[in-house]
């Protein structure tokens, strides 16, 4: 029997510039008295969450802060922020100002500091044991100074377990925040490189909910067995084909120059959508794929980040998106030329059209040429491909289900595009 029903879900939402100054009222109206801020020693330099606290303690909350997030976080960093919490709490509330990062981490403190047991105890199967929580979870505001996390929208925190060299996450949601403002003016201290790596994860994360497997297509569920991603449906659609218009019109304007207002505020507008809708409906192979890049990588360190190995998010699930889009083409050929169509094609067709405009997009943004340009070659398609399958509960969602061969020939075409 196929499924007849689809979920949606969706944190209230505080949008504009200037919302960043109003979460003092928002926690106050609560009846929140001890918040703790989560975020990261970059983001604190640029003055955001000293600013935001402030207005935060104007309302009689007393402010923690917790600056020691770890771009691309680990299950390190996770239990280092969750200890912190523990010994500094008990607290009313969790505001998260940074990019997914910062506000995956803070997911990760309030599930461990108001239940029981350990990270692994609810880290997806089949790395973890996937436990839903017992306990309710505290009041998350979850405020993003990058425009492409959409972790403010999800129920999802994502995190490299170091001794598996696997990059996986926890799925509830509970995890989802209860309040998401998004100010563009936090973003306007975006380096380029970020804004770009960004950019690129709102346009998959609004692609690939549009390309997944129907709703109906799946098996019915009963009611305790419905998850967060329910596969692209009507609602989620929305949301991802006006995030997809709005990315054609601003991406590149947001990269050459990042005081552009308008630019900034339309890719705001833009990532916000996208997460509302890739949270209920699902992303798939790209960000499959992603996860193992990002956590086997070497050497490669991109400007405006940390100096230290990284491939960020959203520069990794660009990297296989075109070959991952040309493999799924045949499972829905109108949505792909659709998308591409929105995105600014014109002269391709057939399954080329979407990764001719994901491949323009990606030089014109200054995304690298290919794995090959981060530091993988032949030799790690294996470990790529082995990685890539540990993320079933996303390769569940593709519109067509790829073997490890496929798997295989996405991440060989995805060494060089150009």
């Amino acid at each position: 029997m196929s499924e007849t029903v689809f979920t949606y879900a969706a944190p209230a939402l505080k949008f504009g510039p200037g919302a960043s100054d109003e979460i003092g009222h928002d926690l106050a109206q609560r009846g929140v008295h001890r918040a703790l801020l989560v975020t990261d020693a970059g983001v604190v330099a640029t003055g955001h969450p000293g600013r935001i606290a402030e207005r935060i303690a104007a309302y009689g909350v007393t402010v923690t802060m917790y600056d020691g997030v770890h771009v691309e976080p680990t299950d390190e960093s996770f239990a280092a922020a969750i200890e912190f919490a523990r010994e500094a709490g008990p607290f009313d509330a969790i505001v998260a100002v940074g990019g997914g990062s910062a506000i995956d981490t803070a997911k990760a403190v309030n599930l461990l500091t108001t239940n029981p047991g350990e990270l692994m105890d609810y880290v997806n199967a089949p790395v973890g044991r996937a436990q839903a929580p017992s306990q309710p979870l505290l009041p998350l505001v979850a405020v993003p100074t990058t425009t492409g996390t959409g972790s403010e929208s999800t129920t999802i925190c994502v995190l490299d377990v170091l001794s598996l060299h696997v990059k996986t996450g926890i799925s509830h949601p509970a995890l989802r925040p209860t309040l998401a403002v998004v100010d563009p003016r936090l973003t306007l201290t975006q380096p380029a490189m970020v804004t770009a790596a960004a950019g690129m994860d709102v346009l998959c994360h609004a692609l690939e909910s549009y390309t997944a497997r129907w709703y109906a297509d799946f098996d019915a569920k009963r009611p305790e067995e419905r998850v967060p991603y329910c596969g692209a449906n009507p609602i989620a659609d929305l949301w991802s084909e006006r995030a997809m218009v709005l990315l054609a019109g601003s991406f590149r304007d947001a990269v050459r120059d990042g005081r552009d207002e308008a630019a900034r505020e339309q890719m705001a507008l833009a990532a916000t959508f996208a997460g509302l809708g890739f949270g209920n409906a699902g992303v798939h192979i790209p960000h499959a794929n992603a996860y193992p890049i990002a956590g086997r990588v070497r050497d490669y360190s991109p400007e405006g980040y940390p100096d230290e190995p990284l491939v960020p998010h959203g520069m990794a699930v660009a990297l296989t998106a075109p070959a991952a889009f040309r493999f799924t083409f045949d499972a829905a050929p109108e949505r792909h030329l659709h998308a591409a169509g929105l995105l600014g094609a014109r002269s391709e067709a057939g399954p080329d059209a979407l990764p001719a405009a994901l491949v323009a997009l990606m030089r014109d943004v200054g995304i690298p040429n290919g794995l090959a340009e981060v530091g993988y070659d032949e030799g790690d398609v294996p470990d790529l491909v082995e990685g890539a399958l540990k993320q079933q509960r996303l390769l569940a969602t593709a519109p067509k289900a790829p073997t490890d061969e496929d798997l295989a020939g996405i991440i060989r075409r995805s060494m060089s595009h150009w």
